[in-house]
């Protein structure tokens, strides 16, 4: 499984760099956490998540302002990057990723089902917009492996 390869070298590269992860995850529901944290040796990098499935635990935990949810909606490349800069400095890792999405079934606050916004935060920033079919486990688990494919390119370049 390509995801779970990705997950490995995302493991060693930090392990090698002495660098190391936390997460925040909104539509993906933990299961980024899972899949990184399935990876032997990723207690050595990976420091924590917070799982802000709700507006308000992304405002009080990882202090996403209402602000800039007002302004661009809770699925937005602004909250995404709000999301991971708050992880990041919760857990004071050298990367965050973040995702927030719609999942459905169904579209939210004029968001269409399938839309997710991946942000990482760290020596490099990067955000995604990704527009996922096949349903909502498809959304869910198309947007833990876009994360994880993305941030290993990230540390690979």
């Amino acid at each position: 499984m390509p995801t779970s390869s990705q997950a490995h070298e995302i493991v060693e590269i930090l392990t090698s760099r002495n660098q190391t992860l936390s997460i925040a995850e909104s539509l993906t529901g933990g299961g980024l956490g899972a899949a990184l944290t399935e990876i032997p040796g990723s207690s050595k990098v990976f420091l924590g998540g917070i799982i802000s499935y709700t507006t308000e635990v992304k405002v009080r935990e990882l202090n996403v302002s209402q602000l800039t949810i007002d302004a661009f909606s809770v699925v937005s490349e602004e909250v995404a990057i709000e999301m991971a800069n708050g992880a990041r400095k919760k857990f004071g890792s050298t990367w965050a990723i973040a995702t927030t999405g719609v999942a459905g079934p169904g579209d939210y606050q004029g968001v269409r089902e399938g839309t997710v916004w991946i942000a990482i935060q760290g020596p490099i920033n990067e955000s995604i917009l990704l527009t996922l079919g096949s349903g909502r486990d498809g959304v869910r688990t198309g947007a833990i492996s876009s994360a994880i494919a993305t941030f290993a390119r990230i540390l690979k370049a």
